[in-house]
C-alpha cells in the first residue's frame, strides 16, 4: 500500500506527459463520476466538473485524432464545436497534428438536427457513425454519414485514418464499447459529491466480461482525483466463479 496523496504541483508540460499519446492505436473513454458512481446530476455531468477536472480534458482532447461521442449525449450536454487553445493548436501542429481533432458521433437513427452547433460550425467536417440506412439530407450537407454494419463503431472511426480515438460518451456508447472489448483506457474524474439513489452509472446496455484494468496514474486537482486506469496483461483477467 501507498501514500499517493499529497504531491509536487504539475505542470503542462508534466501532466501532457502523463497522458501521452500511446504508440499504437488506442481508444480512450473519459468520464467524471460522483464519489457514489453517479454520471450526473440533474440530468448534467458538468455539475460534477471543475476547473482540474477541465484542464485535463482539454489535454486529452489535445492528443486525440478523434473525439466519439453518444448523439444522445451530444444534444443532453448541448456540445460546442470543437476549439483548443493557441498553445494547444501549436502543441498539435509541432507533432505534425491538425489544428483540432475530429468529432464523430454515433446516431442509431440520424435524428440530429444539422443546424446544431457541434456540426453546423466544426472547424472540421464531422463524421456521423450509423448502422441505420435512412437518410437525412441536411446532415449529409454538414457532415460525412458512414453506415457500418456491426456493433462496434472504432474500425470504421480507424478506417478514416483516426487512430487516437477520445470517446466522451455517453454511458450506452461506453457500454457498446466494453461489450466489443474495444477500450484501451479509462480516464475517470471522481468528484467529491454523493449524488444519492437514482442517478445513471457511467456503462449502460449490453452485458460485458469483466476486464481488469490497472491504476498507470492518480492525480489530485482541487478536491477532485483523476484516475488513468489502462488495460492489465490478459494473464489479469478474473476467473469465473461459479455459483452454489
Amino acid at each position: 500500500m501507498n501514500e499517493l496523496l499529497p504531491g509536487p504541483d504539475l505542470d503542462d508540460e508534466t501532466l501532457i506527459a502523463h497522458y501521452a499519446r500511446p504508440a499504437g492505436p488506442s481508444l480512450r473513454v473519459s468520464f467524471v463520476s460522483s464519489a457514489d458512481g453517479a454520471m450526473e446530476i440533474d440530468g448534467l455531468s458538468t455539475a460534477l466538473s471543475g476547473a482540474e477536472d477541465k484542464r485535463v480534458f482539454g489535454v486529452l482532447r489535445m492528443l486525440a485524432d478523434a473525439i466519439l461521442v453518444g448523439a444522445g449525449t451530444l444534444r443532453r450536454e448541448n456540445y460546442r464545436p470543437i476549439r483548443l487553445s493557441p498553445p494547444r493548436i501549436e502543441w498539435r501542429r509541432a507533432h505534425g497534428l491538425p489544428d483540432v481533432p475530429t468529432l464523430v458521433t454515433v446516431s442509431a437513427s440520424l435524428d440530429l438536427d444539422p443546424a446544431m452547433p457541434a456540426l453546423a460550425d466544426a472547424p472540421v467536417r464531422p463524421i456521423v457513425l450509423t448502422p441505420s440506412r435512412a437518410r437525412n439530407a441536411g446532415l449529409e450537407r454538414v457532415a460525412d454519414v458512414v453506415r457500418f454494419d456491426d456493433h462496434n463503431p472504432v474500425p470504421a472511426v480507424r478506417a478514416r485514418g483516426l487512430h487516437h480515438i477520445l470517446c466522451e460518451g455517453g454511458p450506452r456508447l461506453f457500454g457498446t464499447l466494453l461489450a466489443a472489448d474495444a477500450v484501451d483506457e479509462l480516464c475517470l474524474t471522481v468528484a467529491p459529491v454523493l449524488a444519492g439513489a437514482g442517478a445513471s452509472r457511467i456503462a449502460a446496455g449490453p452485458v460485458a466480461a469483466a476486464r481488469r484494468m490497472r491504476p498507470a496514474h492518480v492525480l489530485r486537482g482541487g478536491e477532485h482525483l483523476m484516475i488513468r486506469y489502462v488495460r492489465g496483461h490478459p494473464d489479469d483477467e478474473p476467473t469465473p466463479t461459479r455459483c452454489g
